[in-house]
């Protein structure tokens, strides 16, 4: 028999704080820190700095949630971290099976997102969290359905990676091509980033964000994670905008590049849709659909840099300033051309793969959905 109960009833939830910026240092002093979603790898944190002043901490196998911007990503402790601002850490109790909880999480995260609140940035608080109503079965089922659910997300994690790989190959074929980017060891003309086509951010003026007047029409809006899982080329969207939405935003053509300057530093994808998004992405867009599949490639070696340079304060971000001021070997539009031809060759084989793991994809929240509805 199941019981209803709050999150706070069964799990320890610790929310961040950021520490004083002199603590911070890249030379391993002191704890790791996450500051925000842009400190989270795969499934594991995947930090650059540390803090020598922590005064929010998790532990191994705590669950870290992201709860300004990028709100309900997550990833596990694999050791001990500073959790900033940007961040929640939660530990399951007793009678609360913590792989139960991880998947029950994504299975939440509307609700949650649904409560952020903020102008520049949506965030949630700790009582948003810790009200999330959650149905709990006895410990053996929590383990039962947990270990089905792991089971069918390791599918789709195979068929990602296989995802991974075609992006990797891509550039492969850049680098056979053109030479690596940042060396220009064939001598291509160089151009500032600004002057290869043109980059503006994305629109959304009105406060706050998550508006219900503003949502649930027809027209895609993007965030920035719809970006950085995108694979190169954003095919789906999670939601929409009103008329009312639309409206106070800006609806960007399909084949437009967009790159995230906020949490996620320099992910792309190209629209295969009409979409609109929000200023925490850049929209770029240019003549030729051959220089855009260029710039989506030569961005993805730059990817890590920027990310790792960007300044923070709050949270990781860029501004265009940086985006325009970038140097970018430019070869002749024929080799871009021929360029373009290999990618597409290439894009077939990924909507097959991207087929297999939308249909993944769709099993899974099958389950999740029968899981955390008693009917598994």
């Amino acid at each position: 028999m199941s019981r209803a109960l709050q999150l706070s009833d069964v799990c320890e939830i610790t929310m961040g704080q950021a520490p004083d910026g002199e603590s911070y240092n890249d030379q391993g002093d002191g704890l790791p820190l996450i500051a925000g979603a842009g400190d989270f790898g795969d499934l594991h944190p995947k930090v650059k700095k540390f803090t020598t002043e922590a005064s929010k901490v998790c532990e191994s196998g705590d669950i870290v949630l992201g709860i300004r911007a990028t709100i309900g990503e997550k990833v596990i402790a694999d050791g001990r971290y500073c959790l900033g601002r940007g961040v929640a850490g939660l530990r399951a109790g007793p009678d609360l099976n913590a792989r139960y909880l991880w998947h029950w999480l994504a299975h939440v995260n509307p609700l949650l997102v649904s409560k952020a609140r903020g102008a520049t940035f949506l965030q949630v608080n700790r009582g948003d969290i810790g009200e999330l109503p959650i149905s709990l079965p006895p410990l053996p089922e929590q383990c039962r359905i947990a270990a089905i659910l792991d089971k069918a997300d390791a599918l789709r994690n195979k068929r990602r990676e296989a995802l991974a790989q075609l992006d990797r190959l891509a550039q492969s074929i850049f680098v056979e091509m053109f030479g690596d980017p940042v060396t220009n060891p064939k001598g291509w003309t160089v151009v500032k980033f600004g002057e290869v086509g043109n980059l503006d951010r994305g629109v959304s003026k009105h406060r706050p964000r998550n508006d219900p007047a503003l949502l649930g029409g027809k027209h895609p809006l993007i965030q920035t994670g719809d970006v950085a899982n995108s694979g190169g080329y954003i095919r789906t969207y999670a939601s929409t905008y009103s008329d009312i939405g639309l409206r106070q935003s800006k609806l960007w053509s399909r084949g437009t590049l967009c790159i995230t300057i906020a949490a996620n530093i320099a992910k792309t994808g190209i629209l295969t849709f009409d979409a609109c998004f929000p200023d925490s992405v850049v929209g770029f867009t240019a003549n030729d659909e051959a220089t855009v599949e260029y710039v989506r490639v030569w961005l993805s070696f730059l990817q890590k840099t920027l990310e790792e340079n960007a300044p923070e304060s709050a949270q990781k971000n860029i501004n265009l300033a940086i985006l325009r001021g970038l140097d970018i070997p430019l070869p002749p539009i024929e080799l871009r051309e021929k360029f373009g031809q290999a990618l597409r060759s290439q894009m077939k084989l990924a909507g097959s793969s991207e087929k297999s793991a939308k249909e993944l994809d769709e099993m899974f929240a099958s389950l999740q959905h029968r899981a955390f509805r008693g009917e598994l």
